[in-house]
């Protein structure tokens, strides 16, 4: 089957209209800060909640209502988020590709550790999201607290950010070129 004669391959998309190119001198460091404000924003949410379920008591029409608080268990996805967060940005990614050798070992072995600590830490970014999806199902949303929901829906929030910075600060040590982080001193 042939093409018609007017289709081109490389225009599927077009977009009528000139998109303004942003000229940024190093990008690598707006990254890293565009990452350190995402984290901000993520933590900012979970602690505003946490702040508003302490003060949050039962109406004085029913002062024998539940009241929901936000509990350790709330607070162990983010501490997981946190954690892989760490675990992912402290590997060297020179080890990932196998490029240096190790003074104790060989260099297959080196590369072995490193993906591996590099699956932990994605795997604890990984757990801490689905770790507040399930406590904002079980805990807000199955017992049916509507008025309540904001807390696990914050959970929710900050560990998705927390992964999204994540990314956005590997793809800046990317950017740099090097594994450290181009930031200028």
């Amino acid at each position: 089957m042939s093409l018609p004669p007017r289709y081109d391959v490389g225009s599927v998309c077009n977009f009528p209209f000139d998109i303004p190119q942003i000229r940024i001198k190093n990008k690598g460091a707006a990254a890293v800060y565009t990452a350190g404000a995402i984290f901000a924003i993520a933590n900012w949410f979970f602690l505003d909640a946490a702040i508003l379920s302490a003060h949050t008591k039962p109406p004085r029409d029913a002062p024998y209502d539940l009241v929901i608080h936000v509990s350790f268990v709330d607070w162990i996805p983010g501490i997981c988020s946190i954690i892989g967060l760490l675990i992912v940005n402290l590997v060297n990614k020179a080890n990932l590709r196998g490029e240096e050798t190790s003074f104790s070992g060989s260099e297959t072995n080196l590369v072995w550790r490193a993906r591996l600590f590099l699956f932990m830490g994605f795997a604890f970014l990984a757990g801490g999201l689905a770790g507040s999806v399930t406590v904002l199902v079980l805990k807000y949303i199955l017992s049916y607290y509507p008025e309540y929901q904001y807390f696990g829906i914050a959970n929710v929030v900050q560990n998705a950010g927390i992964m999204l910075s994540g990314v956005v600060l590997w793809w800046s040590a990317l950017l740099g070129g090097d594994d450290d982080y181009p930031l200028p001193l």
